[in-house]
């Protein structure tokens, strides 16, 4: 079995990965961090929980760190993250931080929605490891506050994420603005086209990595399916809480309104619940996160795009309370909980409308759901969804069918 310590990295960085616990590196880490320390560009595919942060930093904080003049004021720019939001550029400081704690090597965060004065600051003082928001950094680029003439690595985090919220065009603005020598490392939970066209753009004959291909869902997941008419999917959730004792729960929402009327709706009951999404302030984000983190609110409604930066090893519940219309994103999302070796829920609400989403996830992940009947506020009528069932024929990718046999006072679907 392969250790950190097999890794020819530095004994500052093997005493901080000794700090932390880290053993055993993930199947991103054991096939990434040669490939970044030898230099050689790469892309690498991997859903959200796979350690992909470590295996760009741990190599990149070990190549800087043997560095002249690491540490000293006005020290030039030497690995650039641009990732597309304000948490997740948190959480990637984070890491740089603990990682290489025991070095000189220094991380600064910029991103937007606050004042860029501390950040113009931090920058003044010098850093070696810039970690930015696009919109930021293109701006403050412009201010002349930011130089990317002396940068050695840029890494692109969740490309397909940026893509997703348009930020595709100042991404290749920023890397036009880098050193055309440059080592670029691409990670991205999907590669849509777009983000392949960029990859053979911007990299130069780069190493490419699978891990955990999209469609795969945790095994330890335990998958739930309720078909419920959309208007009463707040009540159910209520319900769910309340009789199933659910706690730790993070729920996704399709849209940021959404999310803030769920929120109401359950507070107005007597759970503490809490939304986050693009609207928040970074403070009240973050106030948000922590509270949940310490479990004095139970319940986080959470957006797509803001829960890319939430990092909570043990959470056992995920709650699809929309269907996301994008199969592959179902399956980051329950990919939330189930980590760490711990066993996980994911619980879906299928509303009348979103039941052609439902068959694009099934026909993706081929997962073995179970469906639960047993709730006030079923679907009425004769549809018909086709779910594999969740037993040993099901795990070989079979589906079973059966006929409902529905009248208004015996209510059936067959699946």
């Amino acid at each position: 079995m392969t250790t950190f310590s097999d890794f020819d990295i530095s004994p500052n960085i093997q005493r901080a990965l000794a700090d932390l616990n880290f053993q055993t590196p993930t199947p991103i880490q054991q096939q990434a961090i040669p490939i970044v320390a030898a230099g050689t560009d790469l892309v690498g595919c991997a859903q959200t929980g796979t350690g992909k942060t470590a295996a760009f930093a741990i190599p990149i904080i070990d190549y800087i760190q043997k560095m002249p003049g690491v540490g000293k004021k006005h020290n030039n720019i030497r690995a650039l993250i641009v990732t597309p939001t304000r948490e997740l550029a948190l959480q990637i400081e984070e890491s740089f931080k603990s990682l290489g704690q025991y070095t000189r090597v220094r991380t600064t965060t910029i991103f937007g929605g606050v004042s860029q004065i501390p950040q113009v600051e931090q920058l003044k003082r010098g850093t070696e490891v810039l970690v930015a928001t696009p919109g930021r950094l293109l701006d403050l680029e412009k201010q002349g506050f930011i130089d990317l003439n002396q940068l050695h690595i840029l890494v692109l985090d969740e490309a397909d994420q940026m893509l997703d919220m348009g930020f595709i065009n100042d991404v290749k603005k920023i890397v036009k603005l880098t050193p055309n020598n440059r080592q670029t490392l691409l990670f991205s939970a999907t590669m849509p086209l777009e983000i392949r066209a960029l990859a053979e753009d911007f990299l130069n004959q780069p190493k490419h990595i699978t891990v955990n291909p999209v469609s795969s869902t945790v095994e330890r997941i335990n998958q739930e399916i309720y078909f419920v008419e959309k208007t009463e999917k707040r009540n159910l959730l209520y319900h769910l809480i309340r009789n199933r004792g659910l706690s730790d729960v993070l729920v996704f929402s399709r849209t940021k309104h959404g999310a803030d009327n769920i929120v109401r709706s359950l507070k107005k009951k007597g759970v503490e619940a809490e939304a986050i999404h693009g609207d928040k302030s970074q403070s009240a984000r973050q106030r948000v996160l922590e509270s949940f983190k310490n479990k004095s609110v139970g319940v986080l409604v959470a957006t797509d795009i803001a829960a890319r930066g939430i990092d909570i090893d043990a959470l056992p519940f995920v709650i699809n309370f929309d269907l996301p219309n994008i199969p592959e994103t179902y399956v980051h999302r329950i990919g939330r909980t189930g980590r760490a070796g711990k066993e996980g829920t994911a619980i879906s609400f299928c509303g009348r409308d979103e039941e052609p989403y439902w068959k694009d996830i099934i026909k993706l992940t081929r997962a073995a759901v179970t469906e639960i009947k047993d709730h006030p506020w079923p679907w009425v009528g004769t549809e018909r969804v086709e779910t594999p069932v969740a037993d040993n024929a099901a795990k070989k990718g079979a589906f079973k069918s059966r006929k409902s046999t529905t009248s208004k006072k015996n209510k059936k679907r067959w699946y």
